[in-house]
């Protein structure tokens, strides 16, 4: 039990949300508007009936060429071996700048070295997170850099590889994982497909970053569901509002 928690220190979940680059189509320089037009005839049925663009609002956001990072939420859990209690702190990174928030979320990973989990993390999460920061400009903090290194020194754990027990062709969602572990759902008041709409349209960013850090703190139940104690462990919550403010572990 000791060795579990003294893994899970080291430990980072995350979450991150993302957004189109403009709002419109149009808003976009000509050659990325180019590149956009031959990706979306790649990803439209031939069912569709889509004008040119038609399809950019919705789904560019999850292609890191198409799309930005509106907000990064992180959480990491605290063993308190005296009262046998978990702390889960927890934070978002948002900047108007999304060169900004991706120096802060740098910045966290340079201060500890930290496993890295998130779900369905190794397909996007994490090269998303590098394809941004290398269009930013911003060098890749060690824990994403991947290139070169054995597949047993890379610091990424993903809980829906972890559910999948080496079926390939399986794919699950969080909010079922959470439903057959009994965590409360993140979906409450909004839930992927909407975030878009409510960054760009209804510019609340402050709403994506609720739902987001819901999204980290349940990815964080669902991995200790999957390694089951003994014991019903005791668990706080802690929200970190300054995205500045320091770890000092």
């Amino acid at each position: 039990m000791a060795d579990f928690f003294d893994h899970l220190n080291d430990i980072l979940f995350l979450d991150i949300e993302t957004a189109s680059l403009t709002e419109k189509f149009e808003d976009l320089p000509e050659r990325i508007q180019e590149e956009w037009l031959k990706k979306e005839r790649l990803i439209q049925s031939s069912a569709d009936q889509n004008e040119p663009g038609d399809l950019y609002f919705d789904r560019a956001g999850i292609h890191a060429e198409f799309g930005q990072v509106v907000c990064v939420g992180v959480g990491y859990f605290q063993w308190k071996k005296k009262d046998k209690k978990l702390v889960f702190r927890s934070k978002c990174y948002a900047d108007p700048e999304e060169r900004e928030l991706l120096l802060e979320f740098k910045a966290l990973l340079e201060k500890k070295k930290w496993i890295l989990c998130a779900h369905n993390g190794k397909e996007f999460d994490f090269p998303y997170l590098c394809r941004r920061m290398l269009v930013q400009g911003i060098a890749l903090p060690e824990p994403l850099q991947i290139a070169g290194k054995k597949p047993w020194e890379v610091r990424h754990l993903d809980t829906m590889e972890l559910w999948k027990f080496g079926d390939y062709k399986h794919y699950t969602r969080l909010e079922l994982l959470a439903s057959i572990f009994a965590v409360p759902s993140s979906k409450d008041d909004l839930d992927g497909s909407q975030v878009n709409t409510t960054f760009h349209l209804e510019k609340d960013v402050e709403k994506i970053k609720k739902y987001c850090l819901k999204d980290v703190e349940v990815t964080a139940r669902v991995f200790l569901a999957m390694h089951p104690q003994q014991e019903e462990l005791e668990i706080e919550i802690i929200q970190l509002e300054d995205s500045k403010k320091d770890h000092k572990d």
